[in-house]
């Protein structure tokens, strides 16, 4: 297949529209149910090099959530503890597999963030994984192959129309690319920057213990961090992104924002949301958003008499801004990322009530000292890699 027609394009009144290879050459895809459109294709090729990139990184199975050409979550195949599958409301599915593992992590980090996502898998997906995703609201997934099970499983949701996409593993794209904005064509090389742990060997601050755990969780911040519209500032934890702040014009908002995330993560561990007595039969949507809300300031929208009836079995208890402090400072060891060097050390002030404690970025500001000092105030861990990670 050397070209595929689309719908329309970003928007219906946008037609024509199609993909195809510039010079001739054969897609490197085939669509093995639905009708993908045009943004799900730029949703997975984009969401296709991150995971690639991340099994690479660390030789584990890898997934990412993607919405609106950014990443809601992304994350690798490890266990997951009782209190995550919880959270990411798949304890009743069983021992999941290390790709399951992954997009659960994914998917769940922000769930508010993740509904109607595209997903990209970096192995071949399995009925675990197809099973999961089966039950989330989602517009398709694109994975180098899938078992017939799984791909039975996938082509019965969305009443058959859910988009399934199969990548060749092996495809490599052209070292050039190209790109048409009014007309005219931008010509740049490709991203082709490699993310290991040699990437953070500059430690600039006074504390330079950089645990394994964290070499992987700064590979998967930056590495997540290369596929998100700038600006951008991705928090990890264990092997999954908790919070990715995209597209904002000022960093430190950029960081509040996924730091929010990160803190709204760890809070949907508390027992005080946990233990929330959820209506039978409430929808998983609803429930998503009550949490939010519920841990957010808005917190009345849910807790108003006439509103948690719809919602609760009984009335919570409101979780009071000293108790939700008091739970987040237990949050610690948390990886940061940025795209772009810190102008100012109020971003690492924010960063450390997320629990923040090892940090890369570019380096490169005027006020580099002054983020330092902020680091090592707090005893961080901070590494120049001296490149900038911007995506447009």
């Amino acid at each position: 297949m050397k070209e595929l027609e689309l719908k329309y394009g970003c928007n219906p009144n946008q037609k024509p529209s199609k993909i195809y290879m510039a010079k001739g050459g054969e897609l490197p895809i085939a669509v093995l149910n639905g009708r993908p459109g045009y943004i799900n294709f730029l949703d997975a090729f984009n969401g296709w090099q991150l995971v690639s990139e991340l099994k690479k990184a660390t030789n584990l199975p890898a997934a990412t959530s993607f919405k609106h050409v950014s990443p809601a979550g992304a994350a690798v195949g490890l266990p997951l503890s009782d209190t995550l599958a919880k959270i990411y409301w798949v304890d009743d599915l069983g021992e999941l597999s290390p790709l399951a593992c992954a997009y659960a992590r994914a998917r769940g980090a922000d769930r508010m963030s993740s509904f109607g996502d595209f997903i990209s898998l970096s192995d071949i997906c399995d009925a675990d994984t197809a099973r999961l995703i089966k039950r989330e609201v989602s517009d398709g997934v694109i994975a180098p192959g899938y078992t017939d099970e799984a791909l039975e499983i996938l082509k019965a949701k969305k009443n058959g129309n859910y988009n399934v996409i199969q990548i060749d593993p092996d495809y490599v794209p052209e070292p050039l690319e190209h790109k048409d904005v009014f007309g005219i064509t931008f010509e740049q090389g490709r991203n082709e920057l490699k993310i290991d742990d040699e990437f953070f060997a500059d430690i600039v601050t006074d504390n330079k213990e950089l645990t394994k755990q964290a070499k992987i969780d700064l590979a998967i911040a930056m590495i997540t961090l290369k596929y998100t519209q700038s600006n951008s500032v991705c928090y990890v934890k264990d092997g999954q992104a908790i919070g990715i702040g995209a597209g904002q014009q000022s960093r430190i908002h950029c960081t509040r924002l996924a730091g929010t995330k990160a803190d709204n993560w760890w809070l949907r561990q508390s027992l005080q949301v946990m233990n929330l007595p959820f209506v039978d039969g409430i929808r998983r949507a609803d429930r998503d958003n009550a949490i939010d809300l519920y841990i957010g300031e808005d917190y009345m929208d849910v807790l108003a008499d006439g509103a948690w009836e719809n919602i609760f079995k009984e009335k919570p208890e409101v979780f009071t801004r000293e108790e939700k402090r008091e739970w987040l400072n237990k949050l610690e060891n948390v990886s940061l990322g940025s795209d772009a060097f810190f102008p100012f050390g109020d971003n690492i002030e924010r960063a450390h009530r997320s629990g923040v404690k090892y940090v890369a970025q570019p380096g490169g500001s005027v006020r580099d000292d002054n983020v330092i000092a902020a680091c090592n105030k707090y005893g961080m861990v901070m590494s120049f890699t001296g490149l900038r990670l911007f995506h447009h």
